[in-house]
């Protein structure tokens, strides 16, 4: 397949604090292992991917949804012979950087900073959390991750104009990322899709027939499985169809970045680096399949009146908790104080936030926001 661009782990640019190597873990594996072990991860469980967990035990969380990307991207590597180990450890990673309440928690946090004529990314949040945040090591700062996992982070989902972002300049902003990070989006996009059409029809937000009038490709896979388990319950046949879908769209990605790369003529990673587009992409009917369940998504879960009135009680949690810690600093925990000495306050108190879980700005909400309320 294109084990001619997968990426070598002996040509790693290396960690930015010189290790010794392990003697039975590459770069990659050590990477993985190092993201596995940190708080940002574990914090991921009680973080909200689309339904909050009061609404289901069942829901995805940010944690489980990042088990099923990298179950993914770990699938796609193999059958094309990329760098498995590279694969895993970006998909790991790639969420790292998410707020407390999902997409709806980032933009209110960007919202807040571009008040100080700043801005939030959670990739580049989650960047700081692997260079800085994470104190788990004697030797260095951060996690000390190997440079295309660093990269990978950044780039596995958008381009960052280096005019814009002259502090990324290290990460060759003008060359795109290697193969295997380029996979990522679009193994998140496969997650998040199936992932958020279970839960929304579990959650009574969808039903299966709706869904078939909206996918024509899923009411074909709905049919064959009536076919396939006549005495099957209709909870099941949906499930037995989403599986099947699921496996359309990962072979999709598949075919898609195979014909991509045969017809790019890339000979090396090195190459993959210096093309015009990326070349992880959907075949065409993927592709549609694709668009088609995130418009579906988009119209009926995302904007459903069900979750906006949620969303609209944690949004201003978040914005109110961003405003309390800015005009009483003192509030913040001692190791963030220290930092406002040397770093601009909006920056610090939107670090604080980014990395709490859910129930833990509730609970500070509660703590500071509402009692103050009580006592005025």
């Amino acid at each position: 397949m294109l084990a001619h661009l997968s990426f070598p782990v002996a040509q790693s640019r290396g960690r930015r604090y010189r290790e010794k190597p392990h003697s039975y873990r590459n770069a990659y594996q050590r990477d993985r292992d190092r993201i596995i072990h940190s708080r940002a991860f574990r914090r991921l469980e009680h973080k909200t991917q689309v339904f909050t967990s009061p609404d289901s035990d069942h829901s995805r969380n940010r944690l489980t949804h990042t088990i099923e990307v990298s179950q993914i991207a770990r699938t796609v590597a193999l059958v094309l012979d990329l760098n498995e180990d590279l694969v895993e450890a970006l998909a790991l990673c790639h969420d790292l950087g998410h707020p407390p309440f999902g997409h709806a928690g980032e933009r209110v946090l960007d919202r807040e900073m571009r008040r100080y004529g700043d801005g939030f990314d959670h990739n580049l949040h989650a960047l700081r959390i692997v260079e800085g945040f994470e104190q788990r090591y004697a030797a260095f700062p951060g996690l000390n991750l190997s440079f295309e996992v660093r990269e990978g982070i950044i780039k596995h989902s958008r381009d960052y104009d280096s005019m814009q972002f002259p502090e990324l300049n290290e990460y060759m902003l003008d060359q795109l990322p290697t193969l295997e990070a380029q996979l990522i989006d679009l193994a998140d996009e496969i997650a998040y899709n199936i992932a958020d059409l279970d839960d929304a029809v579990d959650a009574e937000l969808l039903d299966p027939l709706s869904v078939c009038r909206e996918v024509p490709l899923f009411e074909r896979c709905m049919k064959e499985t009536r076919v396939r388990h006549p005495s099957a319950s209709d909870n099941l046949r949906f499930h037995e169809a989403l599986r099947a879908l699921l496996d359309i769209l990962v072979s999709g990605l598949i075919c898609g970045t195979h014909q991509a790369a045969e017809k790019s003529g890339a000979s090396n990673p090195n190459d993959v680096r210096q093309l015009e587009k990326r070349l992880a992409c959907f075949d065409e009917q993927s592709a549609t399949v694709s668009h088609q369940l995130k418009v579906l998504l988009t119209r009926e879960v995302y904007h459903s009146s069900k979750l906006e009135a949620a969303r609209a009680k944690t949004d201003r949690q978040v914005a109110e908790l961003f405003q309390w810690f800015m005009s009483q600093p003192d509030l913040l925990p001692d190791l963030y104080q220290e930092r406002t000495t040397g770093e601009l306050s909006h920056r610090v108190v939107c670090d604080y936030i980014a990395g709490m879980t859910d129930k833990f700005l509730l609970a500070k909400h509660s703590g500071i926001i509402e009692t103050s309320y009580e006592g005025d």
